[in-house]
């Protein structure tokens, strides 16, 4: 098959910890810190700079690929840069221009007017140029219609209208931390000029998304969403929220908008980490990304395309077409997730219930250690009729339930006693993690143990949540999060009052 994406080689610049390195424009320079990797200047970048609104001039950067020809309308992706980053920055620490290559569209990558500041609300309210480290602020007006970085936003897709031959059903935006906030306040206020916006980095502020009843504070419509939350993330100077709430009711913003259901289809590939929630208006993709710290992934801008942009329209009346993009937004074909506690587990991307529930159990070593102990592993144990039926297993626990035999598909025999930590294979026997637990009437083991040991499966544990699948998979905390409250049934929060609360401590 032949191939359009060519990926360029650059000159590391390993010891350069500058924010953004000013050596790198024009050149071939990239740096890295932990995976969130720049490519080398594209060539084909040009600077611009115009009058787009209030009297005011602004820079920006257009990247029009070398098989664009203006015959036909192409999609325009706007990409708004993090704080103290410029536009190409932007450019060059995503992978939009790559994308553009290959798939023909355009790209336009604004300054902030400001100090590399976007003037986004909340981010400074009550702060100082002490609290934020000496760093220039750049202070949202009152009136978003006063913004003038909104008016030039709004501004600058006008001229691409205006100098290319812009498709008006697929414009779409995507911005990084600063940018990220700035493209979630351009949607609330202007969302109907965009079929689908996507952000990376920490979320907006939940009183800047809801009103303290729970009522959505949007003017622009539903559209196609996609949020990334890297696993460490970390919060802006002088914040001092709960991320984890503030990931969730970001997330449930999107899904009122877009009338979502509650239940998503999870898919984890490596280190992403997917929830696909399938909206009546629009969809929505919430991705946890494992062990990755503030930023944007190099490959992000595929996955944004690939999995979601690629089959999104809107359509004049402001409807939007969320159809299945190059790659499928679908779970896990087999996986299933358990947590200590509760008699639930999540397989074949539903919730089911167990007959009892699975229990943390830590392996100790006690002799020779003087009344003491070590613990030498922490194992999940889970029901084996529920391993039974997850498998096709034949089970046959023994009257009083304190011990079982079970036939796998494959014809091997298993054979489990309770306090016992062998478990009998065929006529051998082997060690388990741990021994066999008797809880509720139920026989339950490790379910680490057998999901490897027997199936030779992957198994990830995150945030007291285990992630069992057929193929490489880590499992991040957010989702572990996620995972937790679809089984509570609070995956949209019930009760608002406590934004009342986050405006006061602010």
């Amino acid at each position: 098959m032949k191939t359009v994406l060519k990926l360029l080689p650059g000159t590391p610049d390993d010891d350069n910890r500058d924010y953004l390195p000013e050596s790198i424009r024009g050149s071939d320079i990239v740096v890295n810190e932990n995976g969130n990797n720049s490519r080398p200047y594209p060539a084909r970048l040009k600077e611009c700079t115009a009058v787009l609104a209030d009297g005011l001039t602004d820079r920006y950067y257009v990247y029009v690929p070398e098989k664009y020809d203006g015959s036909k309308p192409v999609p325009l992706i706007i990409g708004l840069h993090g704080g103290l980053m410029t536009g190409w920055g932007h450019s060059i620490y995503t992978s939009w221009c790559y994308v553009a290559d290959r798939e023909g569209f355009i790209c336009a990558f604004p300054d902030a007017h400001k100090a590399r500041m976007w003037t986004v609300e909340g981010v400074f309210d009550g702060l100082s140029e002490e609290d934020v480290e000496g760093l220039p602020i750049a202070l949202a007006p009152a009136d978003y219609r006063e913004n003038h970085d909104l008016n030039m936003v709004k501004g600058l897709i006008e001229k691409m209208q205006a100098d290319y031959n812009i498709d008006p059903g697929r414009i779409f935006m995507q911005g990084m931390s600063m940018g990220n906030l700035m493209t979630q306040q351009f949607c609330k206020y202007y969302g109907h000029m965009l079929a689908g916006a996507a952000g990376s980095g920490g979320p907006t502020q939940p009183d800047k998304l809801f009103t303290e009843d729970g009522e959505v504070l949007n003017f622009g419509g539903p559209m196609a969403i996609w949020e990334s939350r890297p696993e460490v993330n970390g919060l802006p100077p002088g914040k001092v929220y709960d991320e984890f709430t503030a990931n969730k009711m970001s997330r449930a913003y999107w899904m009122k908008v877009n009338e979502c259901a509650e239940v998503p289809e999870i898919s984890i590939v490596g280190e992403d980490n997917f929830a696909f929630f399938k909206g009546k208006k629009a969809d929505l993709v919430y991705v946890d990304i494992k062990n990755r710290d503030h930023g944007q992934t190099l490959d992000e801008a595929f996955l944004y395309w690939d999995y979601l942009f690629s089959g999104v329209r809107k359509n004049p009346d402001g409807t939007v077409i969320s159809g299945e993009g190059i790659l499928k937004r679908k779970g896990d074909a087999f996986a299933a997730a358990f947590t200590a506690g509760v008699p639930k587990v999540w397989f074949k991307n539903s919730v089911r219930e167990l007959k009892a529930s699975p229990v943390q159990w830590q392996k100790l070593k006690y002799h020779g250690l003087n009344g003491g102990k070590i613990v030498r592993g922490d194992y999940l144990c889970v029901p084996l009729s529920f391993l039974a039926e997850m498998f096709g297993a034949k089970y046959r626990p023994s009257e009083d339930r304190l011990s079982a035999e079970m036939t796998l598909p494959d014809g091997r025999e298993l054979q489990f006693a309770r306090g016992s930590i062998a478990c009998v294979v065929d006529d051998t026997m082997r060690q388990m993690y741990c021994e066999a637990l008797h809880r509720e009437n139920e026989l339950l083991v490790s379910v680490e143990w057998f999901c490897r040991f027997l199936y030779n499966l992957h198994v990830s544990v995150c945030n007291e949540v285990v992630y069992v699948t057929d193929h490489f998979a880590e499992l991040s905390c957010f989702m572990a999060d996620l995972i937790k409250d679809i089984f509570k049934g609070t995956v949209m929060p019930e009760d608002y009052s406590f934004i009342g609360s986050f405006v006061k401590k602010k």
